[in-house]
């Protein structure tokens, strides 16, 4: 199309010209809500988006969830509609079981590299459970922080996209067994696969790859790992979801017995020089919203929060009076010191400073809850382009080479309808960077 002229051309005319310019294609990195934001809102504007994801199954850690806050409906109403929308438009590739391993170029022309691992499970996978029923071996299921078990063949969960099984091969006695390949009516199956290198061109690229809990092991103090009655946040959301490994029945992991009593512990591991230094934003949040699963199932319960602010800004703080007087909490602002943990009755005492009363306190609980922060998964797994970081891994601003967009919790803690909106900001900036990169070149 020839540029329009300045003294004729519609508005209409100028943006068809400008898109034309474009390398109309994206890189998006990271399947959760950022990326699934950010792919579903470039295709629908007409760009080709290949959306690459490290795990089996899209939808990232809000696929773990229980519910979402303020409203506390469950997080597969939001994937739902975005798998849909990926179902249902052409333009969006997306490629699971992968990495990004390089990216080369300038805006409007990358080429990127990305090494897909083998699922050693086709297309032609019906879920029909059969493969299943015959595996010999288990895994640890990670999806359930490791508190069940799975068959080294296994859906990564019930509402996994896309929906079809794949082989932990850590696990998987392979051709030795094979008994998965034999039981299989469609195929399915390829013991025989092989890791690929793809490359690809796009002109910009928005890596939304998401955020890790921060390693409560770290926090020796408070007793994870060494007692099984001091869990995390995420852990507990898993605890009380119909599809966890307690089929979303809040109880003490050491016995399965009810819970009486119950502690979370705010800032575990956040606002600490020694770990992560920033406020992870959303983990009071979390904690109100865990407590009403508590008083849910547990109308008489001692629920105790331990914090050194409860941060529930703008509109949050409505939902914070509203929980606040709905289940009763016993909020004492004091960071607890350690957690130790009673041999006989497997009870955790939680010491701590009740600073509004001006004394040390030993409480006894059932179980005790760590409100871990959120890492930046780029704390540990770098951009492999020219980015500069904070202290705590997060991506301190946009790259030095422009087309490169960081979204979500990889910028900051961020709540969901943060991300989204992040992500969609982030996808309009690597739109607008293929039109310059194009004119530029």
């Amino acid at each position: 199309m020839r540029e329009p002229s300045r003294l004729t051309a519609t508005f209409k005319d100028i943006e068809m010209w400008v898109i034309e310019l474009a390398n109309k294609s994206i890189l998006v990195v990271g399947g959760g809500i950022s990326g699934l934001t950010a792919a579903v809102e470039a295709a629908e504007v007409g760009y080709e988006v290949f959306l690459v994801e490290k795990s089996p199954y899209l939808g990232g850690r809000v696929a773990q969830l229980n519910q979402y806050f303020p409203k506390l409906c469950p997080p597969n109403c939001g994937l739902e509609i975005n798998f849909q929308r990926i179902k249902n438009n052409p333009k969006i590739r997306f490629i699971t079981d992968s990495v990004v391993e390089n990216i080369a170029g300038e805006a409007g022309n990358f080429d990127v590299t990305v090494k897909t691992n083998p699922r050693y499970v086709n297309e032609k996978c019906t879920g029909c459970n059969k493969c299943v029923e015959v595996c010999p071996a288990e895994r640890d299921n990670a999806f359930n922080y490791g508190l069940n078990k799975t068959k080294a063949i296994y859906l990564p969960h019930q509402f996994a996209f896309p929906m079809r099984y794949v082989i932990d091969c850590d696990a998987c006695q392979g051709s030795e067994c094979g008994k998965c390949v034999e039981a299989c009516p469609y195929g399915a199956i390829d013991l025989n696969m092989e890791a690929k290198n793809t490359t690809f061109n796009v002109g910009a690229v928005v890596w939304a790859a998401g955020w890790d809990p921060y390693d409560a092991k770290k926090i020796s103090y408070y007793g994870f790992g060494q007692s099984e009655n001091v869990i995390t946040n995420v852990i507990m959301e898993r605890m009380a979801s119909a599809n966890g490994p307690t089929e979303g029945k809040i109880v003490r992991p050491s016995d399965g017995k009810e819970v009486n009593s119950i502690a979370f512990i705010q800032c575990a591991g956040s606002r600490d020089e020694n770990h992560l230094n920033c406020c992870s934003s959303v983990c009071c949040l979390a904690s109100l919203k865990q407590a009403t699963y508590v008083r849910e199932q547990y109308p008489d319960a001692k629920i105790s929060v331990y914090f050194i602010d409860i941060r529930a800004r703008g509109k949050f703080e409505d939902f914070y009076t509203k929980v606040q007087a709905e289940t009763g909490l016993n909020l004492i602002k004091g960071k607890a010191g350690d957690i130790k943990e009673d041999p006989q009755t497997k009870q955790l005492v939680v010491h701590a400073e009740d600073q509004a009363a001006g004394k040390i306190t030993d409480e006894k609980y059932d179980l005790v809850v760590l409100a871990t922060g959120m890492a930046p998964t780029t704390r540990d797994c770098k951009i492999p382009a020219d980015v500069s970081y904070d202290q705590d891994g997060f991506v301190a601003s946009d790259p030095q080479v422009p087309g490169i967009y960081a979204a979500g919790c990889v910028k900051r803690p961020m709540d969901v309808a943060a991300c989204v909106q992040d992500a969609t900001a982030a996808t309009l900036k690597a739109i607008q960077s293929t039109v310059r990169g194009q004119k530029n070149g």
